[in-house]
């Protein structure tokens, strides 16, 4: 750096994770191998989030400044060899957002430190990356300690001249989790035709929406359990654990360009049918025990389901009475490490390419980076079954399409019962 040996920004004690509304504090550390004349020595602060629609790209198309203050912590001047500190302390704005690192967009924050010296000479500059972590508390949500649940029904046709109807009900015992909690999940299926069916698969899904030009979604499997197909004339119910690894919160609150949702998707094969739960991830628990085991049956079963076709169906399907059965869990992973592979698409859905991601910068973080700090390490309850852990991401075909939106949801799920093809 010819004169300018050093030049660094240190913050107090190391630390790189602050709260929305603290003050950060350090200083910055000059030295000097030979007398410097500077017009200015300043120190910058800095948040801001980019969004482009090519991956990995830094060239941002769309921008927001949450803030930028500066800081002269020396006017114009001259120094001798030697080394100097300088102090400095920023006030961070309360509505700052959470940091995040995605395929097509960053909020990012960093302080910047300048000498600026004499016209046409070369400037010296440095700076400091650091995190901030605006918490999501779950309980700030209405009714998210309430059972979640969707269903729906589908008419379809096979051997060309019989139909039968399937109905897939899905729950969860929460409707927000933590990195470490485990998502309860109960699926019910009614096989009402005499064609086996295809296997249930229930995934953990990230949609994460970058408001660019256009707007571009990362759609991602987080975690995936495969189920076993159900037999003819059967009604099966599936029971399965996912734990929530450390994950992006759902809620960037103060950003506007980018949006992060969660799904639990379960879908059938063959015949092919589909439903998405929404779910929220975020960092305080919801306070409130889960509801009992009978309160928790009631409210996932909103509506009877008959054993029977309608009357004109009978003749089609060749009506039996059904079954109950437990269904078996398939396969599933149980890897510990996650492979950063994503399938993203753009707004219109005109393209699907794959990209690779680089690694997480502090931690590992599922889909996307964001800085995950805990008073010491996460630890699931596996006192009572084995649990699903992430996978490597899935090669499952599904979504081509972005899971609907939180009040799409609930509105199908109101609507559902009555649906059919």
């Amino acid at each position: 750096m010819g004169k300018v040996q050093e030049l660094s920004v240190v913050l107090k004690d190391n630390k790189v994770v602050y709260s929305p509304g603290e003050f950060i504090t350090g200083e910055v550390r000059v030295k000097l191998a030979a007398h410097l004349n500077f017009k200015a020595l300043k120190v910058n602060c800095i948040g801001s989030c980019g969004v482009t629609n090519k991956a990995n790209d830094t060239a941002w198309q769309v921008e927001e400044q949450y803030f930028s203050s500066t800081l002269v912590v020396a006017e114009k001047g001259s120094l001798a060899a030697g080394e100097y500190t300088y102090p400095f302390q920023f006030l961070l704005p309360a509505t700052a957002p959470t940091s995040f690192e995605g395929l097509f967009g960053k909020i990012s924050y960093r302080v910047k430190a300048t000498i600026e010296t004499a016209r046409f000479s070369k400037d010296y500059k440095t700076e400091k990356v650091f995190y901030i972590l605006n918490l999501l508390n779950l309980n700030d949500i209405s009714d998210i300690e309430q059972p979640n649940v969707i269903s729906v029904t589908k008419k379809f046709s096979y051997l060309i001249v019989k139909s039968g109807v399937v109905a897939l009900t899905v729950s969860t015992t929460l409707k927000g989790y933590i990195s470490g909690q485990i998502i309860q999940l109960t699926t019910a299926i009614q096989n009402k035709s005499g064609k086996d069916m295809g296997t249930v698969v229930a995934s953990l899904i990230q949609k994460v929406t970058y408001k660019s030009k256009r707007l571009i979604y990362d759609l991602r499997t987080i975690a995936e359990v495969e189920g076993s197909g159900v037999k003819s004339w059967k009604h099966a119910e599936w029971k399965e654990q996912i734990i929530v690894p450390a994950l992006p919160q759902s809620s960037l609150h103060g950003c506007n360009l980018i949006q992060i949702d969660y799904f639990i998707q379960v879908s059938i094969r063959s015949p092919e049918v589909l439903v998405s739960l929404p779910i929220y991830i975020g960092n305080i628990a919801v306070n409130s025990p889960p509801l009992t085991p009978s309160r928790q049956s009631q409210l996932a079963e909103p509506t009877v389901i008959p054993t029977a076709p309608p009357a004109e169906d009978i003749g089609a399907t060749g009506y039996q009475p059904m079954d109950s059965i437990i269904l078996p869990t398939k396969s599933h992973s149980q890897q510990q490490t996650l492979s950063p592979h994503t399938c993203s698409q753009a707004s219109g859905f005109e393209s699907n390419t794959c990209e690779q991601l680089p690694g997480p910068m502090l931690c590992i973080s599922t889909g996307a980076t964001v800085p995950y700090y805990a008073d010491g390490p996460v630890v699931a309850d596996l006192s009572e079954n084995p649990l699903i852990l992430p996978p490597e991401y899935s090669s499952w075909g599904y979504p081509y399409d972005p899971p609907p939106t939180y009040e799409e949801s609930c509105s199908s799920a109101n609507s559902s019962m009555s649906t059919g093809q």
